[in-house]
């Protein structure tokens, strides 16, 4: 099913960028989630309930991260607990990506679309998500606090447009003009 999804939509990106070559197509290289756990150097209880959120909106064991260095502004100290991440390729990828566009987005509230603004200089998109409840795989008995939701999804094109004509093509809600 996925080969013929990213076949449909080289296709529509050959017509709409008049590229022949579709190794010359921006392409989604990754899908990065980052999932912030400030409390979790108090307790291993939330940590532990913060990892199976992020497993279940995922699909995919995260990985916790720690301190590089003590930040005493933060109360932040050498190799202390601070977020989960996620990283995601292939089909996992795909299948998040559509789950995010046509599930989770639509539901936010006062939602007009995500705006143009939050490219970085190599075509790379980032936006958060609030709240994680807006999942449907989070069991909303077990959320103990809301926490935010980073994605990063990491595009492999050699401009911003080509960039944003990917996620359009992909089904990206785009604020309007």
């Amino acid at each position: 099913m996925m080969s013929a999804y990213i076949k449909e939509i080289n296709q529509e990106l050959q017509k709409k960028l008049g590229k022949k070559n579709p190794n010359a197509l921006p392409k989604l290289n990754k899908v990065v989630l980052n999932y912030r756990v400030t409390e979790g150097r108090d307790s291993q209880e939330l940590l532990a309930a913060a990892e199976k959120e992020l497993m279940a909106i995922s699909g995919q064991k995260p990985r916790l991260t720690k301190a590089k260095k003590s930040i005493a502004n933060f109360k932040l100290r050498e190799g202390e607990s601070m977020a989960y991440k996620v990283t995601l390729r292939g089909s996992r990828m795909y299948d998040f990506v559509n789950k995010l566009f046509n599930l989770v987005l639509p539901q936010l509230r006062d939602f007009k679309g995500m705006p143009l603004t939050s490219f970085d200089q190599e075509g790379n998109y980032s936006l958060t998500i609030h709240d994680q409840t807006y999942f449907p795989e989070v069991n909303l008995d077990l959320v103990n606090k809301i926490r935010s939701v980073q994605v990063t999804m990491s595009i492999s094109a050699s401009s911003i447009e080509e960039s944003k004509m990917l996620l359009s093509t992909l089904g990206f809600p785009f604020e309007k003009n």
